[in-house]
């Protein structure tokens, strides 16, 4: 085992060894972390760049977590976090206690949120989100005298976190075998099927439609139907016109609950505030993260109703159990709140969708220039392009290839970070860049996945 490491021993060197002894990282395959010891230990980010231990310096084409909206670096968040911490760095919402930015921020969120979002409660993360509006719903229904209404219906290929109940809402497999046991009244149904949504009961997969599985268990049962306005794990799914205008509706008719995901979402990344701005859709509840602060401090939230809080404090007798040590932390809410003034002042969320453009011209460009690209897709600045082994019978490459890791990997050896997708059974690269990218930059990110395919390319012939 390596020395403790000290202020003057930050080599990258021992650093290497230093996180092979000492860091469990999360969603990382174990063996390798151990044998080959960290990828990227990074020290230094600036715009839409970071910079490792070793000085290269690498443009962040996935904005780390689909997170770092704004960009690295900014100073006014550097400052803002200062003062706020110089003020009052922390204080409880707990006990009806309050503080003056967790108001300004709820408020400020209440502004942006489409129709009647208008109450937040805050979590650190969206995985805490999710299992928040989870809980809330449960509670709601059993107040209501409807304990039975338990069930919650996600779909397949969603991502939801890694808590016990946002894992079991989970559509991608991998997440939910890593526990022994689901949390029981989970269900998945197919993504997509916006015929079956709107009561049509001829199409062959009606019963794993949301509507066939509502009627199957019984709707008395369902307490929420929770969904992704665009999937981002499972694949960059952009789902077809009039599909959440169905699930809306569908949710109305049964008086279920819809609750929106936009954890990757929100603030600017599909081109509107709001993934579900772009279909003009309000949902009952709203999971927001990794956005409001652009990555630069932990915060999510849950945005719900008036409605359904005036409904909770009518029907609710005593205490509501339910709470995080850092909801509302004020640092965190100074930080969102000063995210969310750039994002405006720099109108990052139109400059996202002029950017667009760029993206889905770029990403055409790889199709008609390499023969195994094809089904690219993009809204905002969120897109991804699929590898197939036989493109024109959509074949797709056998999983011991690695298309897509290996793809990605040619990226990193030209300094750019990318994302693979392999979840059931694609091989996509993911594209989600901080939303100041410039016309430019785009332009510099095709160019280097184009010619990290053509490496694949010229590797998986021979």
């Amino acid at each position: 085992m390596s020395e403790p490491l000290t202020e003057q021993k930050i080599h990258p060197d021992f650093l290497h060894q230093a996180d092979k002894d000492f860091y469990f990282h999360p969603t990382t395959p174990l063996k390798q972390q151990q044998q080959e010891g960290p990828g990227l230990i990074l020290k230094e980010g600036k715009g839409i760049h970071v910079t490792d231990v070793n000085d290269e310096v690498y443009l962040d084409g996935v904005s780390s977590l689909w997170n770092v909206n704004i960009g690295y670096g900014r100073e006014e968040m550097a400052e803002a976090a200062k003062q706020q911490i110089s003020k009052l760095s922390y204080g409880s919402s707990f006990f009806n206690n309050s503080h003056d930015q967790v108001i300004k921020l709820s408020q400020k969120l209440s502004e942006l949120t489409p129709g009647d979002l208008n109450v937040s409660f805050f979590t650190s993360g969206g995985s805490e989100s999710n299992e928040t509006a989870f809980k809330i719903v449960r509670h709601y229904w059993k107040l209501k005298g409807k304990p039975e209404r338990t069930k919650i219906i996600a779909l397949d290929l969603s991502y939801h976190g890694v808590t016990m109940g946002a894992t079991s809402a989970t559509g991608v497999r991998e997440f939910d075998n890593m526990i022994t046991s689901s949390a029981p009244n989970f269900f998945h149904a197919t993504p997509y099927l916006t015929a079956c949504e709107q009561g049509d009961k001829s199409h062959p997969d009606y019963e794993k439609s949301i509507r066939g599985m509502i009627e199957n268990e019984g709707p008395e049962t369902i307490a929420a139907v929770i969904l992704e306005p665009v999937q981002g794990v499972g694949g960059i799914n952009i789902p077809p016109e009039g599909y959440l205008k169905a699930v809306r509706e569908l949710c109305d008719e049964y008086g279920i609950f819809m609750l929106a995901d936009e954890v990757i979402c929100g603030f600017g990344r599909t081109g509107k505030m709001f993934g579900v701005d772009n279909w003009e859709v309000v949902p009952d509840m709203m999971s927001v993260a990794k956005g409001i602060t652009s990555g630069y401090m932990q915060l999510g939230a849950v945005l719900m109703r008036t409605k359904i809080r005036d409904e909770l404090v009518e029907i609710s007798e005593g205490v509501f159990f339910h709470g995080f040590t850092y909801s509302g932390h004020p640092t965190a809410c100074a930080l969102a709140l000063k995210n969310i003034e750039i994002i405006e002042r720099e109108g990052l969320v139109d400059h996202a969708r002029q950017m667009e453009t760029e993206l889905k011209k770029g990403l055409a460009y790889l199709e008609d220039k390499h023969s195994i690209t094809a089904k690219s897709r993009a809204i905002g600045l969120l897109g991804a392009i699929e590898l197939f082994e036989d493109r024109d019978n959509e074949k797709g490459f056998d999983p011991s290839v690695n298309a897509a890791p290996q793809v990605v990997e040619e990226c990193l050896n030209r300094n750019l970070l990318l994302r693979p997708l392999v979840f059931g059974g694609i091989n996509a690269i993911a594209l989600a860049p901080p939303l100041v990218v410039t016309k430019a930059d785009i332009e510099t990110i095709i160019g280097k996945l184009s010619d990290s395919i053509q490496a694949f390319e010229k590797r998986y012939k021979k």
